[in-house]
């Protein structure tokens, strides 16, 4: 009964009278019921745009934010509509001016999509966001959706005015992606059944370009916009692309066809002219072959004139010998390495979502060839500050052991290509598979904190140490990368002191996050180390020394000190210090090795008992002397501990054979029961500058 109410009442409202929708409120209908895809009373009543309708169903309880299914809610479908009496009816009754669907519509870009103009205005005079991006839950982003803002919108749909309005009163921006890497020009560009060329279209196009869309961007299929352009046959296009002259003539789309081939296809002899004029080759394709079978003489001859051959033959894309060394990206390269591309210098590279590894805030990553060689392509606006101080960096640097390779550059129109060695994976993306744990926890960290001293040496602080920004290649050697934000160590001893310290913090985090294995996201790290991480209290002094570093040494050489710290140190080579230092006992007498001592046995409750926590036959044989025990041999004092284990390590050989079983591995045997003592001796020993007990760095580093 409840459901045929239900029914009766959304009728009611589409097609009936507002005295039937009051009737079957008062026989007991539910106001808020949700019937197929979450459509509430509210709801088809704003889709029919029926105010009156939508008051009653408010005053009778109506929820004013309900959602459909997906997301829509009554406020985003008036934007549909174009109401604005309802618009404003809904943020009165609490609706959020850029509230968005799951697909990431507001009511602003539905407004743009239907060409709402008065609702777009009103919306924005109310604070809707102008260049808001769809947003998206993860799973749609990894499949490219999502990004896109009202101005492409209204561009795909042709609307001239609200695009003229979005982008002259508004200020819309005409060079935001989405997030397949389409501004609003390609979108301008790109026809589909429901969406087909127009005059208005193409208009909007053009007015786009006057604004200063970028012309470089790429369409389905990896389309350019000049190909795009000449598939429309639009010649006003065409002329206005080629005179901005930002991109390559000769560029392909992901099945080699370049514009003039698309031109010859259309059978379009005035573009054709028009490619060739501007030297576009003429010797990709079989542009005769083509020109022929149409029976397009007039083609044919024109080709001829700008020095295409007929029967051209093309190399056969199976005998192309190669093979990748990258097991991620192979399959990737080898069509690349079959594909035709135009060369940028000695980079061949294809800016098409396939063959993207990654997204940057301007740019992006890319596969390619450079020389021959399989490289990652960091694209970046040529003059862009970061992509000089990238480039800068990496020039200097060219001779580093532990930054990523930098191969070389090229440039064109408004590009600029950064090339560099591939890797495998980031260090989140290797956290973030259970199988791999071949690299250790601290080899990795060994590795960040030399590449990072070695890149303040070399003149440059990184200022953006992020899991992200640290690669793995195809062997499991660690570099760093990523130095767009990087500055340059100049200017005061003030200046330089804060570039290094904020490589510091950024270590500090990283100590933490390695140590976990990436467990937690870097940006929602704890305050400190759990406890069942091993070695936490090294981490916790580590991260605490680049936290705060310590004042008697300078900030420029704090990394070269740490590189010494207990945590990168095996346990043979704890196990190695903290005998040498129980070896100080026996000095008691001299007045620098009895200074040590106090310092050492300065908080009497430290390790107290710590005879307790070893096997009774351990003491039993260090305490027994000529088959004789011996009364009291060892204190409760951390020296006394020092001294047994001292003891232990000098006359292990001529213990019996039960000991030297409990005692097969020393090292782990102390340091398992007492995992505080290493930390505790060093931080007493650093305190009074006493170092000679440390392992030195050519020890540290065969680590």
């Amino acid at each position: 009964m409840a459901a045929d109410k239900a029914v009766q009442l959304s009728n009611a409202i589409r097609y009936g009278s507002i005295e039937e929708v009051q009737q079957l409120l008062e026989e007991g209908a539910d106001v808020n019921v949700k019937l197929n895809y979450g459509w509430t009373p509210l709801l088809f009543a704003v889709q029919g745009d029926k105010l009156e309708f939508v008051q009653l169903l408010l005053d009778q309880g109506a929820d004013p934010c309900a959602k459909k299914d997906n997301g829509a809610t009554p406020f985003i479908i008036a934007g549909i509509t174009g109401n604005v009496m309802l618009l404003e009816l809904f943020l009165s009754k609490g609706s959020e001016i850029n509230e968005h669907d799951d697909n990431g519509f507001t009511a602003f870009m539905e407004a743009a999509w239907y060409g709402k103009e008065e609702a777009l205005r009103f919306l924005h005079d109310r604070g809707a966001d102008v260049n808001m991006r769809r947003i998206v839950d993860e799973e749609k982003r990894a499949l490219n959706k999502g990004g896109a803002t009202a101005l492409m919108d209204a561009a795909r749909k042709g609307r001239f005015d609200i695009v003229k309005a979005l982008v002259d009163e508004m200020g819309a921006d005409v060079n935001i992606c989405d997030n397949r890497d389409r501004n609003a020009f390609v979108h301008a560009l790109s026809v589909t059944e429901q969406e087909p060329w127009s005059q208005t279209k193409e208009a909007v196009a053009s007015f786009l370009l006057e604004k200063g869309a970028d012309t470089t961007k790429r369409g389905e299929g990896g389309k350019t916009t000049l190909i795009l352009a000449v598939e429309q046959l639009s010649q006003e296009l065409v002329k206005a692309i080629l005179e901005k002259d930002e991109m390559d003539i000769d560029d392909a789309d992901k099945n080699g066809q370049t514009a003039l081939m698309v031109a010859v296809e259309k059978g379009n002899c005035n573009i054709a002219r028009m490619l060739c004029e501007k030297s576009a080759r003429t010797d990709i394709g079989d542009l005769i072959g083509i020109a022929n079978r149409t029976y397009n003489n007039y083609m044919a001859k024109l080709l001829c004139q700008f020095g295409a051959k007929a029967s051209l033959s093309q190399p056969d894309s199976n005998q192309v010998q190669w093979t990748s060394s990258s097991r991620r990206w192979g399959s990737k390269l080898q069509d690349l390495a079959i594909m035709y591309r135009p060369m940028i210098g000695k980079l061949k590279i294809f800016m098409y979502e396939k063959f993207k590894i990654q997204r940057i805030s301007q740019g992006g990553v890319y596969l390619g060839f450079y020389d021959g060689e399989e490289v990652a392509v960091k694209v970046f606006n040529a003059g862009a500050e970061n992509a000089n101080r990238e480039k800068t960096c990496h020039e200097k640097c060219r001779h580093s052991n532990h930054q990523l390779n930098y191969y070389g550059s090229e440039e064109q129109k408004t590009c600029l290509y950064l090339c560099f060695a591939l890797c495998e994976q980031n260090l989140e993306e290797y956290f973030g598979r259970a199988e791999n744990t071949d690299l250790k926890s601290k080899d990795i960290l060994k590795t960040i904190f030399q590449a990072v001293q070695e890149l303040h040496a070399f003149g440059f602080g990184h200022q953006d140490l992020h899991p992200s920004n640290i690669l793995i290649d195809a062997t499991g050697k660690v570099f760093l990368a990523d130095f767009d934000k990087s500055k340059k160590l100049v200017g005061s001893d003030a200046e330089k002191n804060d570039i290094i310290t904020e490589d510091l913090k950024g270590l500090e985090r990283l100590v933490l996050y390695i140590a976990m294995r990436g467990q937690t996201c870097f940006e929602d790290l704890p305050a400190q180390c759990p406890k069942d991480i091993i070695d936490n209290i090294e981490i916790e002094d580590l991260r605490a020394r680049l936290g705060s570093p310590v004042d008697k040494i300078p900030v420029s050489e704090q990394l070269v000190n740490l590189l010494q710290h207990p945590y990168f140190w095996s346990n043979q080579m704890k196990y190695r210090f903290l005998r040498d230092v129980g070896n100080e006992t026996r000095n008691a007498k001299q007045e620098e090795s009895r200074a040590i001592l106090e310092a050492l046995d300065n908080d009497k409750n430290l390790f107290k008992d710590w005879e307790k926590k070893l096997d009774q036959e351990v003491m039993d044989e260090m305490t027994t002397v000529n088959n004789r025990k011996v009364k009291k041999p060892y204190k409760n004092c951390v020296t006394d501990l020092l001294r047994l284990i001292r003891n232990i390590g000098e006359h292990l050989h001529e213990k019996n054979d039960q000991v030297k079983k409990i005692l097969e591995k020393p090292e782990e045997y102390f340091l398992d029961r007492f995992p505080e003592l290493t930390m505790h001796v060093y931080q007493t020993l650093d305190n009074l500058s006493y170092y000679k007990h440390f392992p030195n760095t050519q020890t540290l580093s065969h680590l």
